[in-house]
């Protein structure tokens, strides 16, 4: 018979102990209440699911909604309960997931991603020449991590890069494990009028990018897409596209140079740079906390029954450390080769612009040791301003010298 638990008092989100690994209480509740429920700051209850088989099969059954709109959708932070109201396409379930996703499939397909390596190598060039320009300590996540990103995705859609200022400052509040709802309400509300102004400017004068293929091909009245609806996407991939990566460039770093051999082994041979991007995408796991789901029907997972309309937070950084899946888990290993990781979630929502990030990853990782040998962070790691409570995790500021 299925069983059930109470929530106790452990509050959630957890808290990550050392830099890179998830909270030490995923290891516990992994080997003892593999599906185990917890109180929620914004109120009431969910369940964790923190093994690797348990995770894949809440993110690929259909017995678990994506959609953000069901009554009792599990959120952390005050603010999203007001973005759920008019959901992004990543908080649906199919078909309507598959509607909005199959017009932006064709931007981020590898063989589109190949053209924009020149460009993104460039941008990488030019960003590290300014700050070898500069006096350190220099502040990477400043000077490098979030520019690369921010300059991707601005080009990718025609956003002029004069304004990245204004979308990063808003974007920072809505991932902040400490704004409030009004806050959010008022961050959200800024973009939300900036993106609208873009689209009418591009309903005017078109260019080469991916906004104006929307514009033109899929926006009222010619095409399918209401204008919300296309400034709900667009916000997303805005906010998607520059802070997961940045934060990935910032601790990355820190996680390669904290073991001097891995990043050694890389030196000696470059060809094992895909495989290095690979197991820094499991050893961080930095988007641990959005891939929530809800029970759209009763059902059972590791022995539990969850009931229909309770909450569910597939844990990808307790999955990425399951032993049973990836020996000494804590161990970075870029010799691992095992890519069956969930980074970058699992299913049909897996993340649309996993090719363009891990393009941007070996691009930037592979020119910063190279043209600056010897980077070092400038205080203790302990000591960085880590990310903790926020959706996606990562470093505020990281110092570094050479």
């Amino acid at each position: 018979m299925p069983q059930t638990t109470t929530p106790d008092s452990r509050s959630f989100p957890l808290r990550r102990q050392c830099p890179f690994a998830p909270p030490p209480e995923y290891d516990r509740l992994r080997a003892e209440e593999p599906v185990s429920k917890v109180r929620l700051p914004t109120g009431g209850t969910a369940w964790l699911v923190t093994r690797y088989e348990d995770v894949r099969t809440v993110l690929s059954s259909p017995a678990f909604s994506a959609d953000g709109t069901r009554p009792g959708f599990p959120t952390l932070l005050p603010g999203q309960a007001q973005v759920l109201q008019r959901p992004p396409f990543i908080r649906m379930d199919p078909p309507q997931h598959s509607f909005y996703r199959r017009m932006l499939i064709q931007e981020f397909t590898l063989k589109r991603i190949k053209t924009m390596r020149p460009g993104i190598q460039a941008t990488v060039n030019r960003l590290l020449d300014d700050l070898l320009a500069m006096t350190p300590p220099v502040d990477l996540v400043e000077a490098f991590a979030l520019p690369v990103s921010s300059l991707v995705i601005c080009q990718l859609l025609a956003v002029p890069y004069d304004d990245h200022e204004f979308f990063q400052s808003r974007s920072k509040v809505g991932v902040s494990g400490t704004s409030t709802a009004e806050q959010f309400a008022a961050a959200l509300g800024e973009l939300r009028a900036y993106m609208d102004g873009l689209i009418t400017r591009k309903q005017h004068e078109p260019a080469d990018d991916l906004l104006s293929k929307l514009v033109t091909e899929h926006l009222e009245p010619a095409g399918e897409l209401r204008r919300d609806e296309l400034l709900m996407m667009c916000l997303m991939l805005l906010n998607a596209g520059h802070e997961t990566t940045a934060n990935m460039i910032s601790l990355g770093t820190v996680a390669l140079l904290e073991h001097p051999d891995q990043l050694a082994a890389l030196r000696d041979n470059p060809e094992l740079l895909p495989d290095t991007i690979e197991e820094l995408l499991r050893y961080l796991s930095i988007a641990d906390l959005v891939t929530t789901r809800i029970a759209a029907e009763d059902t059972e997972l590791s022995g539990m029954a969850i009931r229909a309309g309770e909450g569910v937070f597939a844990l990808l950084a307790a999955a990425d450390w399951d032993p049973a899946v990836f020996p000494e888990p804590e161990r970075l290993d870029v010799h691992r080769g095992n890519r069956h990781h969930v980074a970058f979630g699992y299913g049909v929502h897996q993340c649309l612009g996993q090719n363009l990030a891990r393009a941007e990853l070996e691009i930037a990782f592979s020119t910063l040791f190279r043209r600056i040998p010897t980077l070092q962070v400038a205080v203790p790691v302990d000591d960085l301003p880590y990310k903790h409570g926020n959706l996606a995790y990562g470093i505020h500021e990281l110092p570094v010298t050479w």
